[in-house]
């Protein structure tokens, strides 16, 4: 049951004032829901992970892979199992070194095609199947498993290192006790295609293991967001102005085959076909920035730019 937790200022009572907009509605049941900031970034991190996902999948399946981000939402543990299909594919995922469990399902419209395409075949006939998953699949299944978390461990290294294992698998929601019913998670909904086949992949990571990153979170979303100021542009202007830049001006001349460099001796003459009043171009750290010509000053030979200029 929610209860409303009212503004006590008795200045305004009896003004005819709409209370409402002095009151905010509270879930006692769910101290540990986490703040809209971050939970956005949250949502950053899991594009990040959908992305590096799809590369990841893609290489191990030998198929086009997409990964799609459908929704980042609060909600009770009971919520999420109620929504799960039985049969599921289930993991419990241990979070060492935090305590608790995070749940990972995949859907039964993804597993039965990548055990077809994982055993040689074209993962076409298997999408409608609907059963529980044997031993001997769920060992296979370990090994995308194992791309999957190796993904999600990584983009969760911008916020905290969190060593993502199966510990266990399951195929009844209803059995799955890592959680109290009520207590709040962060469910993390997506879509997988490949092929001919679609189906959905939801992570559920307790809310109260998210609350503990709050600060990381903060200082990751106020990087994001800061703009470097024009003193901090005049800072390093400053620092890499005694940097060393490499000038090189090139005369291109022809090629030449191994054979015939080879065969050079001294008193032979190579024919550059490079005409005198050609210009020249100027490299910094080998990229091409200026045309010019070569030009004498005093007993030195020195570069003088013409109006031609490289961006």
């Amino acid at each position: 049951m929610a209860d409303q937790v009212l503004s006590d200022d008795k200045s305004n009572s009896g003004k005819g004032e709409d209370i409402s907009n002095q009151a905010q509605l509270y879930d006692f049941r769910r101290p540990d829901r986490i703040a809209k900031d971050q939970l956005r970034s949250i949502h950053v991190l899991h594009e990040n992970f959908a992305r590096s996902m799809a590369s990841s999948l893609s290489a191990f399946l030998r198929s086009y892979v997409t990964v799609n981000l459908i929704s980042v939402e609060q909600l009770s543990f009971a919520e999420l199992v109620k929504f799960l299909p039985s049969p599921s594919c289930m993991v419990s995922l241990g979070l060492r070194p935090f305590e608790g469990n995070a749940i990972l399902e995949l859907g039964h419209s993804l597993v039965f095609p990548i055990f077809e395409m994982l055993l040689g075949g074209s993962g076409k006939n298997g999408a409608n199947i609907q059963r529980e998953i044997t031993e001997i699949e769920k060992s296979i299944l370990d090994s995308v498993f194992r791309v999957i978390l190796q993904d999600l461990k990584t983009a969760w290294q911008s916020v905290s290192f969190i060593d993502f294992t199966v510990e266990s698998h399951e195929s009844e929601p209803q059995l799955l006790q890592i959680l109290a019913p009520n207590e709040a998670i962060v469910a993390i909904g997506m879509e997988l295609k490949f092929g001919e086949n679609s189906g959905s992949m939801n992570i559920g990571i307790p809310s109260m293991v998210v609350k503990m990153l709050r600060q990381r979170f903060d200082q990751q979303w106020n990087l994001r967001r800061s703009q470097p100021t024009e003193s901090e542009y005049t800072r390093v202007l400053k620092l890499i102005k005694t940097a060393g830049v490499e000038a090189d001006v090139r005369l291109n001349g022809p090629a030449l085959l191994l054979q015939d460099l080879m065969r050079i001796e001294v008193g032979d003459v190579l024919a550059l076909n490079h005409a005198t009043n050609k210009e020249l171009e100027l490299l910094l750290n080998g990229t091409s920035k200026f045309m010019g010509h070569v030009v004498a000053r005093g007993r030195n030979a020195n570069f003088k730019i013409s109006d031609g200029r490289h961006q």
